[in-house]
């Protein structure tokens, strides 16, 4: 008995809901752009009768490419600007962080077997801070 479509997404689990609808946020938001042309390519007439700002002056021959041209700059403006605040909040996270974690701090524990003073010996080239990881001289 074959299953169609709509039984495998009714006994999809939410893990795979969750999953799928990422995958497909991934999907749109590394195809902004082609998008973009495609949707100025389907709709282009009712781009160059209604959105060209050159539509007045036919001598420049736009077409609507005046549209399409600031929709692809919005979108590369918003993208560096999505970048950037992904960029700073990683470093507020970092920076901010007190969990030690164990690929950041290795200690190498070094006991002496005595009974008058047992201690522990931590490398001094491991760094304590987050803060030491990121912020160093800019390699040249």
């Amino acid at each position: 008995m074959r299953l169609s479509f709509v039984d495998c997404i009714v006994k999809a689990t939410l893990k795979q809901c969750i999953a799928l609808g990422l995958l497909g946020l991934m999907f749109v938001k590394a195809w902004v752009i082609p998008l973009l042309y495609l949707d100025f390519e389907i709709r282009r007439d009712y781009i160059v009768a209604n959105l060209c700002e050159n539509k007045n002056r036919p001598q420049l021959n736009c077409n609507g490419k005046c549209y399409l041209a600031k929709k692809i700059e919005a979108a590369k403006k918003q993208e560096e600007r999505q970048a950037e605040q992904d960029y700073m909040a990683s470093l507020i996270y970092q920076v901010m962080n007190t969990n030690h974690h164990p690929y950041f701090k290795v200690e190498v524990p070094f006991k002496v077997i005595s009974d008058k003073v047992p201690f522990d010996y931590a490398s001094p080239f491991t760094a304590f801070l987050m803060a030491d990881d990121i912020f160093h001289p800019p390699l040249v």
